[in-house]
């Protein structure tokens, strides 16, 4: 392979946070925050859904959203250009 033209490749620990479920993974990806899993430092990443919060593979309905993202884009946009707005209204 070419030097300098591919992305570094490494293991990084994704953590579910819905969950607290974490696992070790290689991906590209780029993180600012570390762990120590197992005795070894990672690069961590974290995510909301994993295979095993999502509802497709625990057989359960959880609601994920605990950011609030839909009521912090409202109250940061309002309803200009919403569809939902004209179909409520």
């Amino acid at each position: 392979m070419k030097v300098d033209t591919h992305p570094e490749y490494r293991e990084v620990v994704f953590h579910d946070l819905s969950c607290d479920f974490k696992f070790v993974t290689r991906s590209t990806i780029q993180t600012r925050e570390k762990i120590t899993h197992d005795g070894k430092e990672y690069p961590l990443v974290k995510i909301e859904v994993s295979a095993e919060s999502h509802p497709f593979f625990t057989g359960k309905h959880k609601i994920v959203d605990t950011a609030g993202r839909v009521e912090k884009f409202r109250q940061k946009f309002g309803t200009v250009g919403s569809k939902t707005a004209v179909a409520a209204g």
